[in-house]
């Protein structure tokens, strides 16, 4: 049986673990959104906790336009000599050859050290692992104009000093894209595991060997070992898989997948999450078990009054740190300021890792105005704007932005807006043809409610949209300031708030 549920679902893609003692971390990236490189911790596996970002100030990274879909892209985590490490790309330093960079900590949950930059190593999905020996390589999918393809040098990672040439390993099977590399050494062999076919329907893992470094490395006879391309699983796009030998003795791997929904080509929304799955080890070779692991879907639901000292590690900012454009409110609640920062957009965001849920939140526009939005990116996304004078729905949909309603308010109402996703009811003969249905809603303070409409959600897909992300709710400083009172967020429908 196949595993259908993440163990960390929502937008937690190019998953990376390692283990401590008995206790495993992943890592992930994180793209535009900043703080950046969310990591979790489990000693189960299969019950997940955030507790921390690798990347938490200007220092590490600069704030930057949040261009969809840029920033940091696939990390790998490791623990070694007491320490834990991580490598990663930002891509939007790539054109000054910086090449890939290393950070470090005593504690996962922080503080991470300034980066140290691997001059030349110009690509992307860079691994770090240490051999029997003690040496540190460095592995990549390079394209670089003289070297192109998985590489591999051992490295200094203190320094990110390359201690020899970079040479080329194994190519991967012919798929198309080949990358995101992990290097194991194993009971006296080296392992070289990709991702290759790209990280859409044709997705696979894949896996070669050899005695030394040097090669030749021989592929795996199984290969791919992990892919759902052309099946009617309701996982899809596996691949980008990461080795772990647990506490036992025995094995396991995460891996990213999508859950798309509704009809051809089928529509995935909340990103490329994270899953598990089993190893065997066959005849020398790494044999996926799917069924292993049974994963309970939780209730991620929450209530933030915004009356903590620092915001909870939910929030993200778009291209911007959250610090850069709020601040606490002197009464209650926090100062959400348009003018503030001024590289990215004056947003407060958090994943949304559900099927079906409901979120509302209240704020003052009496200074400015502002957006209650759930989003892929800047184009694609349906939102509910208050200017303390009337609430508006909107819908973006690529270059056309539709207003679907507007409806005037009371000066002493502060007004609930609400934005929720339900599965659509199936035909008689078909599913449905969206993977579900987006409300738009306003409540005011004495019961009033106007549900603007339940809206197509494949329009806040990745299919349409495009990149590598998944749904964001928002709240946005569109002018001036707001103050930011509450965000609810429920898991699951609520069918008794439908109707009012």
């Amino acid at each position: 049986m196949k595993a259908s549920q993440p163990i960390i679902p929502g937008f937690y893609p190019d998953p990376s673990i390692c283990r401590a003692g008995d206790t495993y971390y992943v890592v992930n990236s994180s793209f535009e959104y900043l703080p950046g490189l969310p990591i979790h911790s489990s000693t189960d596996l299969t019950t997940w906790t955030t507790i921390g970002n690798a990347l938490t100030r200007t220092g590490q990274i600069a704030e930057h336009a949040g261009a969809a879909s840029g920033g940091i892209y696939a990390p790998t985590i490791r623990h070694h000599g007491g320490k834990f490490w991580i490598v990663g790309t930002n891509v939007l330093e790539l054109g000054l050859g910086l090449g890939h960079f290393i950070i470090s900590a005593d504690n996962p949950s922080g503080p991470w050290s300034d980066p140290v930059h691997v001059a030349g190593t110009i690509g992307i999905d860079p691994d770090l692992m240490w051999d029997d020996e003690g040496v540190c390589h460095l592995t990549w999918a390079a394209f670089s104009p003289d070297l192109r393809g998985i590489a591999s040098a051992p490295i200094d990672p203190l320094t990110g000093a390359l201690l020899s040439e970079p040479e080329l390993l194994w190519q991967g099977t012919g798929l198309a894209h080949a990358e995101g590399p992990h290097l194991y050494q194993i009971n006296g062999w080296w392992y070289l595991l990709l991702a290759e076919g790209g990280t859409e329907r044709g997705h696979t893992a894949t896996i070669a060997r050899a005695r030394s470094l040097a090669g030749p490395f021989e592929a795996a006879p199984g290969n791919p070992i992990l892919t759902h391309r052309s099946t009617a699983g309701s996982v899809q796009n596996v691949g980008h898989a990461d080795l772990i030998e647990l506490v036992d003795g025995s094995w396991a791997a995460v891996h990213l997948g999508v859950r798309p929904r509704g009809q051809t080509p089928g529509f995935h929304v909340n990103g490329r999450e994270t899953f598990l799955v089993g190893i065997d080890w066959v005849d020398g070779w790494p044999v996926i078990d799917e069924g292993r692991f049974a994963v309970e879907t939780a209730d991620r639901s929450f209530m933030d009054r915004f009356d903590a000292a620092t915001l909870d590690q939910r929030w993200l900012g778009v291209g911007q740190f959250p610090t850069s454009f709020t601040r606490p409110h002197s009464d209650s609640g926090l100062v959400i300021d348009a003018d503030a920062g001024g590289v990215g957009r004056s947003m407060l965001a958090t994943r949304v890792p559900d099927v079906e849920w409901s979120a509302e939140t209240q704020f003052d526009a009496t200074d400015g105005s502002g957006r209650f939005v759930l989003r892929i990116d800047d184009n694609h996304g349906y939102g509910l704007t208050y200017d303390g004078e009337a609430v508006e729905a909107t819908l973006m949909i690529g270059p056309v932005v539709h207003a679907v309603g507007r409806v005037p308010m009371q000066h002493e109402t502060v007004p609930t807006l609400r934005i929720a996703a339900r599965v659509p009811e199936s035909g008689l003969h078909v599913g449905p043809d969206e993977p579900d249905l987006i409300e738009l809603a306003v409540i005011g303070d004495d019961g009033f409610k106007l549900n603007f409409g339940n809206f197509d959600g494949r329009y806040v897909s990745t299919e349409v949209a495009g990149g590598f992300t998944g749904r964001v709710l928002g709240i946005e400083a569109l002018a001036g300031q707001i103050v930011l009172r509450t965000v609810r967020y429920s898991t699951g429908a609520h069918p008794e708030r439908e109707d009012g």
